[in-house]
Order: C-alpha cells, then structure tokens, then sequence
C-alpha cells in the first residue's frame, strides 16, 4: 500500500489566499448585487508596458519559424537575458554577480518554496513574523518545523522574529543560532524595509555563525528612499551567506506572464568532513536542470524587455501609479482615524484594526458593510493578529471608492 508524506496533513486548513476567496466567493453568492472591491492580493491590474507587448509579438513570430523556433531553454536561461539582469540589476548598483549565477524561473513563489530542498532536515529555519506564508508551509511539506499549536498559530521547531511596531517591523538578530534565515525586503506584508546598515549586521551575523540567508527582493523596484538597498549584495560578504529571490511580476506586471530568477553566487558553499566540499550553486544547478525544463523563450525576451530604455520608462510610470495608490490609501485611511505603515518603498499598508478587532473580524466587518477585501494580517504569522494589509495594486478608480467607503464607516 502506498504511503503518503505525513507532513502535508500538518497544514493548518486550506492557504490564507485560498481561504479569502472562497469568503469572497460565498459572500458575492449571498450578496449578488453587491459590487467587492478586491484589495487583498497583490495581483497587478495595469496592461502590459507596449515595449513588454512588442517583445512578445516579436518572439511570437520568430516561434513561427523554422529558422528562429525555439525549444527547451537552457538550464539557467537565456544568456541574452540572464546578461541583462547581471549588468542592470547587480553590475549596475556595484555588485560583483555574474551571469552564470542566475537562474531563470517562472516565478518567486517556487523558487522560494523549492530552495529549501538543498538543506538537510534537520536545519532550523527563522522567518520574520508577520511572513510571507510560502516559506513556512514549504517547510512543513519538508518534515522541518515542528508540531503546531493553533492556540498560537506558531510551529515548534520554528525560530520567530517579531516585527512589530516597537522595533519599526525590522527583526532583531536572533540569539537562538538558526541555519536558515528568511527576510523579506521590501517586506511583505508590512511594508517596512532594513537601511543598508541593518542589513550589514544581519550579513555579518550569518557569516559569523554558518548560516544561509534567503533574501526575497521581490518589491525592489518600489524603494524610493535612498539608505535601502536593492539587493542584499550591496553587503559586504553577502557572496559568502545569501541566495537572492526576484521576480518580474510586480516591477513589470508579470503576474500572469511568470518570470523571476534566483541568485546562487558561486562562493556560497561549505566544508563538511563528512561529505567534503558543497556548493550550494552547483546543487541548486542539478536540481534546476533535474526538475525543470526553463521558462519560454518566448517570455524570456519579454523579460529582456524590461531593460530596453523604452520599457524602464514605462515601467517606471507603472511603479509610480501603483505608488500614487498607495499614498491614496495611507492618507485617506490616516485621514479617517487609522494607524497605517508601508507605503513608501511598497506597494503594501499595513494598518491597525480598530476597536480591537482580531484580524478576520475586521476582514468580514470590512467586505459587509464597505464590500472591500483585503488580507487578515494574522494570516501571516501570530504578530500579525490585530493588523490588516490592503495593496496598492488595484486600479486608481477603484483604490479611491474603496477608501470613500471605508472613511465612512
């Protein structure tokens, strides 16, 4: 008889996002009439940038094509592309990555859950709290967190680091020694960012004691201060601890194109006597060419579009309209008595319930009497309970009526 991986059946009930839309779907059943305003996830709502749409065409074409057709991808991806994103995105702002130290995927969202393959079972793994959910549940599919406790909504063998409002949602250096550190910045949900500095110390601190951080960089392009840096290889020895996460769906509204890549520098490796010499580069190269078979071509030089002088212009009107509704959002909700952050370098508000709401009372008080969904800030981790995450990712029409109708309740 076959046997099934014990691990997923620790998975508290369905995933946060899965649960919003079933309330979304059950509510608009009931409520036909009503018209919901969704700014809950962060999908994006503006059309492709022209350059982005041209590329497209153009490889379309080429595909039709003997002479141009275009099968598997390379394992790491394109060279035209992975080029770019080494000079623009790393070069660029003075870090040493090279081309063959990106890999092209076709999302964040996997990749973060797939690297967590590479490590052995018994690593401890430390997520900010509130946190993205993928990287905890893809470590419970993994058999590395422990037993769960609903009364706290935390996972034993799980390392939490708070980041609340008292230490301006940036975690504290952890005093408990975790393998593998998860951070987030830009942070989603929060919106809260680590000056150059702060993420200095948290490079120093994983170099200094043997650990792997996983940086997701998915909102770089939404910084506007000028301390935070865009990668974490703005550190010095990050070479040395870090894989990078970055994806095309919100700095080029790829969410329903799929394109991201990961960053595996080809320093970062260890000595064990039992096994030798590891190199977290080479491993994550089989696996990669093992598991998965490279992003389109097609999508690949849509990709090598967003570095064209024509679509960094476009998109960078697509980050400032996103950017305008967030401003939308922190003002008219601080305007009607909120406490709000983020906002600033991301697309994410992360405001206080009012009167003492728990996190799904506010999110059913909200979608009943101003039919507008965001995301129940505990869904995110237990310091999240008592906040609530609204992006600025829908259309500026629909950002503004939402706040009109939550400024009059």
């Amino acid at each position: 008889m076959y046997k099934v991986n014990k691990n997923f059946l620790k998975l508290p009930g369905s995933y946060l996002f899965s649960t919003i839309a079933r309330k979304i779907r059950e509510y608009q059943e009931a409520h036909p009439d009503e018209e919901v305003i969704r700014l809950g996830i962060g999908d994006v709502t503006q059309p492709l940038a022209p350059a982005i749409v041209d590329a497209l065409h153009a490889a379309v074409d080429e595909m039709a094509s003997a002479e141009s057709f275009h099968g598997y991808a390379p394992d790491l991806g394109y060279e035209f592309l992975r080029e770019l994103i080494a000079r623009e995105d790393y070069q660029a702002r003075g870090c040493d990555i090279a081309p063959d130290e990106i890999f092209v995927s076709d999302g964040a969202k996997c990749d973060s859950a797939n690297i967590q393959e590479l490590f052995s079972q018994d690593n401890r793994i430390a997520v900010c709290d509130p946190v993205y959910p993928v990287y905890v549940d893809s470590n419970v599919m993994a058999g590395r967190t422990g037993n769960y406790d609903p009364e706290t909504g935390t996972w034993s063998d799980v390392i939490y680091m708070p980041c609340t409002e008292e230490n301006g949602f940036v975690p504290e250096l952890s005093p408990y020694d975790p393998d593998i550190i998860y951070l987030c910045f830009p942070n989603n949900p929060t919106g809260g960012v680590m000056t150059k500095d702060q993420l200095q110390r948290w490079v120093d601190y994983a170099n200094k004691n043997s650990a792997v951080i996983i940086y997701d960089a998915a909102y770089e392009a939404y910084i506007t201060e000028a301390d935070i840096p865009h990668s974490i290889y703005e550190c010095k020895g990050a070479q040395y601890c870090a894989i990078e996460l970055r994806s095309f769906s919100k700095n080029a509204g790829f969410t329903g194109v799929r394109l991201a890549y990961t960053v595996v520098p080809k320093a970062l490796g260890f000595y064990s006597s039992s096994i030798g010499n590891a190199s977290l580069h080479d491993m994550w190269a089989r696996r990669h060419g093992t598991k998965y078979n490279g992003a389109p071509y097609i999508i690949q030089k849509a990709g090598a579009a967003v570095y064209s002088d024509a679509g960094k212009a476009q998109l960078k009107e697509q980050v400032a309209y996103y950017m305008n509704n967030a401003r939308i959002i922190k003002e008219g909700l601080t305007d009607a008595g909120y406490k709000c952050t983020g906002g600033v370098n991301a697309p994410y508000i992360w405001l206080k319930t009012p009167d003492g709401m728990t996190s799904w009372e506010f999110f059913d008080y909200l979608l009943d009497t101003a039919h507008v969904v965001g995301t129940p800030g505990s869904g995110f981790g237990p310091a999240g309970e008592g906040y609530f995450r609204l992006t600025a990712f829908g259309s500026k029409e629909n950002t503004e009526r939402a706040i009109e109708r939550i400024s009059k309740i």
